[in-house]
């Protein structure tokens, strides 16, 4: 099964690193890369040469939102699997994030095993948009 590169947007280090170890333990993930703010992931999403997979996103940031973050990626000519993964997955934040091109959303506090199932999909070769999980 190929590795899912994946590119991370969390801005607290301890859930970052917590995240990046349970994926790269019980899914066959590489993340490739980090960012705690949404200009820092942004310019690395939109530079020419930098593929992933998916990325996961989280709202609320150290400086920007992840819902920039979203709206830069939907003017990008390669389609990526995105998912948010929040503390504050509330019915209108889901709306808003699958209006803006996630593939799904995630509360961080009971969906962690639904998005290990999910990246598994994707690791699978299945595709991440629609209905899975």
């Amino acid at each position: 099964m190929p590795q899912l590169k994946t590119y991370i947007v969390e801005d607290n280090p301890v859930i970052r690193e917590s995240l990046i170890a349970a994926l790269e333990e019980l899914v066959p993930v590489e993340v490739v890369g980090t960012a705690e703010d949404e200009l820092t992931a942004v310019q690395w999403l939109t530079q020419p040469g930098s593929h992933v997979d998916l990325v996961i996103v989280d709202i609320f940031l150290k400086r920007g939102s992840g819902l920039g973050v979203l709206r830069a990626m939907n003017g990008l000519a390669e389609r990526h699997n995105v998912v948010v993964l929040s503390n504050y997955a509330t019915q209108d934040i889901r709306r808003k994030c699958l209006e803006l091109g996630a593939d799904k959303v995630f509360d961080k506090s009971n969906e962690i095993d639904a998005l290990i199932v999910y990246c598994g999909r994707l690791a699978a070769g299945e595709t991440g948009h629609g209905a899975l999980v």
